[in-house]
């Protein structure tokens, strides 16, 4: 009640707050997400979970920076599934139907749903390997001849 009256009288005490440490832009940046594999499968998730949407967590794959999307903590048998190599993991992940399975230091697993290429396409994470094959689209003679019409 003390405090309240004498912000109402205009009494109350101001104290500047430091500048130092008030920001959160350097957890923003893009080079302070990479993903450490030396670590829980609780912390991997949690690291891949408060980096989505902003700016991502990522790792290396092939070569290429690959930023993970969708995490959840996988607490079932090891799944089939084709492996991938992964940059720094102690285990390859597993490309399942369900997304990429990644596991922690602890033998946990994490499955993550989607991932990011650094040309900005993004795909189900369940789909890795099968990313590259396009098929291409064939319309009938009636789509044809709508498709001049439009044109």
């Amino acid at each position: 009640v003390e405090a309240v009256h004498l912000i109402a009288d205009g009494k109350a005490p101001r104290i500047p707050q430091p500048t130092e440490g008030a920001t959160y832009e350097g957890i923003q940046k893009k080079e302070n997400a990479e993903i450490s594999w030396d670590q829980p499968a609780a912390a991997l998730h949690n690291w891949i979970r408060g980096h989505d949407k902003v700016p991502g967590a990522w790792t290396r794959i092939d070569g290429q920076v690959v930023t993970f999307y969708g995490s959840s903590l996988l607490d079932a048998s090891v799944p089939a599934g084709q492996e991938l190599a992964i940059k720094g993991a102690s285990r390859p992940g597993l490309v399942t139907k369900n997304g990429l399975v990644v596991f922690g230091n602890d033998g946990k697993m994490v499955l993550v749903r989607n991932l990011q290429f650094e040309d900005g396409k993004m795909i189900p994470a369940s789909k890795y390997f099968s990313a590259d094959e396009t098929t291409a689209l064939e319309l009938t003679e009636e789509e044809k001849k709508m498709a001049e019409d439009i044109r």
